[in-house]
């Protein structure tokens, strides 16, 4: 995508999927959709994120001795600009500071959040500042020691959020700006989920101020949470899965619409993208459970100027494309294209 006002760069192709294994794969829609040869250099990419501002897409590689990096898509094909260590296991999960000056990272297997300054090229400045936790829940096979998951900024670029699946937890970390650069200190626990629901992806509302929603991945369940400023409290809890429902499930991605009133959560066992209408405060309604075409959606990004949803189903390695309504409920799967290792979908 471009900024407005500049002249769109011709890319490879409009979407790439990243796997656990055997580099990016091209999705491209001509008289069908079909992917092609993958780009080999970017392995286990799990998660990624794009700035706007340099043109450069940070992409994870997931192995307990993770690192970052640092990528720039052309016409001619990806090109690595750099590769920063983490120091920490497993990162899975990154985020960009609205002023696009810090990269922070979630590390799943070592349970830390790992801080990365940008320089003025957007290029990560090593080492890593490293914030460890400690603690577990009681879940023995998932919840033995911290995980982080997920992590995100707040629209003002001053609190830090980080999800641990491992100590049912968010924490917090106050940004402050500070001479040559932004400042970073651990503040404490956010919110303590229930023992044992395991919060895997919280997503703040775009639209509606000190609103947030947090999945949790063990309890299958979406919390709304209500505060900011280092601090949230629980207004409602609802389960992402139907009522008749008996099997094992485990909840996944969330996504959002544009306008802010339509989300979208996967559940990865009952197979499928429950949908929540959200009013005018932020208050889900479910009003769909549509299939996902495909075992284990992992993750999920709306594109809307197509009407379509696209899916990285990790147990049926495949993409599936569910049409989106204007009401926004989902359609049955329009296509299922196979790609090896399936996990994250990176628009362009």
């Amino acid at each position: 995508m471009s900024t407005r006002g500049e002249c769109p760069v011709r890319r490879p192709a409009d979407l790439w999927i990243g796997t656990n294994r055997g580099g990016l794969h091209p999705l491209r829609h001509g008289d069908g959709w079909s992917t092609g040869m993958p780009y080999p250099d970017a392995i286990n990419v799990s998660f990624g994120v794009h700035s706007l501002r340099h043109d450069l897409h940070y992409l994870v590689d997931e192995r307990d001795d993770g690192a970052i990096g640092v990528y720039r898509a052309t016409a001619d094909g990806w090109r690595q600009i750099a590769r920063v260590a983490v120091d920490g296991n497993a990162p899975c999960h990154l985020a960009l500071s609205h002023d696009q000056s810090l990269l922070a990272v979630a590390n799943y297997a070592s349970g830390s959040v790992s801080i990365l300054d940008l320089d003025s090229n957007g290029l990560p400045i090593a080492p890593a500042h490293i914030f460890a936790h400690s603690g577990s829940g009681p879940n023995r096979e998932r919840q033995a020691s911290p995980h982080a998951h997920w992590v995100g900024f707040d629209a003002d670029d001053r609190w830090l959020y980080a999800t641990d699946l491992g100590t049912d937890e968010i924490r917090a970390f106050a940004v402050a700006p500070a001479p040559g650069g932004n400042r970073v200190r651990a503040a404490g626990t956010a919110f303590h989920a229930p023992a044992g629901s395991g919060p895997r992806h919280l997503l703040l509302h775009p639209h509606v101020r000190r609103v947030a929603y947090l999945a949790n991945e063990l309890a299958n369940t979406l919390t709304v949470l209500v505060g900011g400023e280092g601090r949230f409290s629980a207004a409602r809890t609802v389960s992402t899965l139907p009522e008749e429902y008996e099997g094992p499930s485990i909840v996944a991605h969330l996504a959002i619409n544009a306008a802010g009133d339509q989300l979208y959560v996967s559940n990865r066992g009952h197979d499928s993208i429950a949908v929540f209408a959200l009013d005018a405060k932020g208050d889900p309604r479910l009003i769909q459970h549509a299939p996902a075409g495909a075992a284990y959606p992992r993750h999920c990004v709306l594109l809307e100027d197509e009407g379509l949803m696209v899916i990285a189903n990790e147990k049926d390695e495949c993409v599936t494309l569910l049409p989106i309504d204007a009401d926004g409920l989902l359609g049955p799967h329009v296509a299922r294209v196979a790609v090896p290792g399936a996990a994250f979908v990176l628009p362009l």
